[in-house]
């Protein structure tokens, strides 16, 4: 059971409150993982900061969800998994046999997309040390550049702060996005529910 706050625009310290006021004007809700990360003004400005960069990255928004949902697989984050699955399907309109290959670890239909989230997923596994694996030679195979390599890492970090927030706050998913609920395969094997 958390401990953590989840703020509303009314608890929230003053520098948290314009990110959560507007996420609530543009969503209709503060997401929960917003709500925690209100505790500390620096790291939610710090998540946002980096979702924009990731946006004016190279990637697609299709390429940039996939990043995300294969960085939160890896770190078997439940709630990151489900908003961005949300995310993926309803606003970016990925096919979801993709989002399903992407929720399973699994290979993707498209091949320059499963080489995205292959190498995405050996950077997160690795811990960054890929300079000579098959993930990074196949990524550049699929037609990506030396650029898109250090953006993968940016979306790495980006993802990699938000999944590690939730571990430790223990986010609430959100009833938006508990059509989308994922749970690691791999728990069922531990024996967690």
């Amino acid at each position: 059971m958390s401990t953590f706050k989840l703020h509303t625009v009314a608890s929230a310290p003053a520098g948290s409150i314009p990110i959560l006021d507007a996420a609530n004007k543009s969503l209709g809700f503060i997401p929960n993982l917003y709500a925690h990360l209100a505790e500390s003004p620096a790291t939610l400005q710090a998540y946002k900061q980096l979702g924009t960069l990731l946006e004016q990255s190279a990637f697609t928004p299709e390429e940039q969800q996939v990043i995300l949902v294969a960085v939160s697989v890896e770190n078997r984050c439940t709630y990151c998994v489900a908003a961005h699955s949300f995310i993926a399907r309803n606003m970016v309109k990925i096919p979801a046999d993709t989002i399903a290959a992407l929720r399973s670890g699994g290979t993707l239909p498209n091949a320059k997309l499963n080489a995205l989230a292959a190498f995405t997923r050996a950077i997160v596994r690795e811990r960054g040390w890929v300079a000579d694996s098959h993930e990074l030679k196949n990524f550049f195979a699929a037609g990506y550049t030396q650029q898109q390599v250090l953006e993968v890492v940016l979306g790495v970090s980006m993802k990699t702060l938000s999944n590690y927030i939730n571990h430790l706050t223990d986010t609430p998913l959100d009833a938006a996005f508990a059509d989308e609920a994922w749970m690691d395969p791999n728990d069922h094997a531990r024996g967690k529910s």
